[in-house]
């Protein structure tokens, strides 16, 4: 079993009972209440600063009177499920929890709240996009886990939890700054590689063949990207970090370290941008590496036969993360890679044991598995 945080701890003891968390017993209307209304609160708090707050990329595009709606929505639903946890369980620190943060996002202005000012186009946080993000894939693949587990004991709030979703916001919170490290070395070198032949070549292509070509190049050169954060020692201390997670779900491929994230990124995307691939082909690649990223983590039994030779699930994927065995199927689209270089392992019908990493060295906790890699330490291989 996965070892629990000490934020974990200390929020079991200030909302945790021996009560049953089942359905009918308020624990799961508690747990929504808080999470409608800390997500209610950011909100408004986004809409109080969007110049600082929201996404610059995303700004012109939002429907600004669905958006408002929306909160409306998410604060009425913070209050409703707040009130239900009142009414069911004895203990009532989270509804009192969730309606504190539902009046924070009230008094706050609701989601009326003014935008004033001009966009100056400087340092930003994606605030509006990890809010986005969390209600859409919360909203998705967390009644489909409850629905298809392949672990059933495992729990929503499964140990773990809290270091994910802190990766899961600096990811997003932190796009703008990421977004530059990964995207600077193809940006400089995109004007010196003398490609423009090629590039023109490559973006007069139908898009969704654009969009494939860039699935397998990509894949290829992640598949050694990845490879080598497995076999160089300095490399793996950092990868390491994601192979540390012992229970998997739409959260868990979130628990990446931030030099891993850095590297990969800007290898995997320089031969896109040196080729010229058009706009549209980038960003529906960049959509599916993000759902493949969720989906291929997720705690989802679904035996998908044929398919799992031709696109990578699931069960590919847990394989990879099996303590045993180790260095497997490395590809993040395509399981045919792993076949080619002779990676692939994948049983029939069965799905491994024990995840992680053997003796799991990796400590738990966001901050401490951000200093990790810097330390000397048994990385467990």
């Amino acid at each position: 079993m996965a070892e629990t945080t000490p934020i974990e701890r200390r929020l079991g003891r200030l909302f945790g009972d021996a009560a049953p968390r089942g359905f009918g017993h308020g624990w799961i209307s508690g747990v929504l209440g808080v999470f409608f209304g800390a997500t209610a609160a950011a909100a408004v708090l986004v809409l109080h600063f969007p110049d600082l707050l929201s996404t610059e990329d995303l700004r012109a595009h939002y429907p600004l009177p669905l958006l408002r709606a929306l909160i409306e929505l998410v604060i009425g639903l913070a209050v409703l499920a707040s009130c239900l946890n009142l009414l069911l369980r004895r203990r009532k620190s989270l509804g009192v929890a969730g309606l504190g943060l539902a009046l924070a996002a009230v008094l706050g202005g609701g989601a009326q709240v003014e935008i004033r000012g001009d966009f100056d186009g400087g340092v930003h946080f994606g605030l509006d996009w990890f809010l986005l993000n969390l209600l859409v894939f919360a909203a998705i693949f967390v009644p489909l886990e409850r629905a298809f587990p392949l672990r059933r004991e495992q729990r929503v709030l499964r140990a773990g939890w809290t270091t994910d979703l802190a990766y899961f916001f600096v990811n997003h919170v932190g796009v703008q700054l990421l977004t530059f490290l990964s995207l600077w070395p193809a940006t400089r070198l995109a004007g010196l590689a003398g490609l423009e032949t090629v590039a023109t070549a490559v973006s007069s292509q139908p898009v969704w063949l654009q969009v494939v070509a860039l699935m397998v190049l990509s894949d290829l050169v992640q598949y050694a990207v990845h490879r080598a954060f497995h076999r160089i020692p300095a490399l793996w201390r950092f990868h390491a970090v994601h192979h540390s997670i012992r229970e998997m779900d739409w959260l868990a491929g979130s628990r990446l370290h931030v030099v891993d994230v850095v590297i990969t990124r800007a290898l995997v995307v320089l031969p896109a941008f040196l080729l010229g691939f058009s706009e549209p082909a980038l960003y529906a690649w960049l959509v599916i590496i993000a759902m493949q990223a969720v989906i291929n983590h997720l705690n989802l039994r679904f035996r998908l036969r044929w398919i799992e030779h031709l696109v990578a699930t699931p069960r590919f994927h847990y394989w990879h993360h099996a303590v045993q065995p180790i260095d497997r199927n490395f590809a993040v689209h395509f399981p045919w890679i792993d076949r080619l270089f002779g990676t692939h392992y994948l049983p029939d019908d069965r799905w491994p044991g024990e995840l992680g990493i053997q003796g799991h060295p990796v400590p738990a906790g966001f901050p401490a598995q951000l200093a990790w890699p810097f330390r000397r330490a048994d990385d467990g291989r």
